[in-house]
């Protein structure tokens, strides 16, 4: 039996996700793998960043990628003595920033809620297919 698709929110700095993006991985919450095994393959991964630069003040507030969860189970991989994230390997479509500030009154996930941006601070969230196909009309390139 098939499983339902599932849509997801991923937070990090668009310098995290661009790196992310050239490896063809995710990484979430520091590198957390509890929150990466909730997210099964097949199911979409939209990576929204507060930030230009981990570390930084300097505001974006932009969805900067969005991609399709590769077969396969999470995996730990050591970047450092002390850091040995866990990972999931995403297909990354071909997609352009987009500000969630136009999109802010469309999005059920963010509609109505005058601190919309609390949802964020989970690192990893879901969103219905509703919010997930306003952002990919949004994102994508000809994919």
């Amino acid at each position: 039996m098939e499983r339902p698709r599932r849509y997801w929110i991923a937070i990090a700095s668009a310098d995290h996700v661009a790196t992310g993006k050239e490896l063809g991985i995710m990484q979430v919450c520091h590198g957390k793998a509890a929150p990466l095994k909730r997210v099964l393959p097949n199911g979409y991964v939209i990576y929204y960043s507060p930030v230009a630069s981990f570390g930084t003040q300097n505001r974006l507030q932009c969805f900067t990628a969005f991609g399709i969860v590769r077969e396969g189970t999470v995996y730990q991989v050591e970047m450092a003595p002390s850091f040995k994230p866990w990972r999931r390997d995403v297909l990354w479509l071909t997609s352009r920033d987009v500000a969630i500030h136009p999109l802010l009154s469309e999005l059920n996930f963010t509609r109505n809620e005058k601190s919309w941006g609390y949802k964020f601070r989970f690192g990893l969230f879901e969103i219905d297919q509703h919010d997930a196909e306003i952002i990919a009309d949004k994102m994508l390139i000809d994919n």
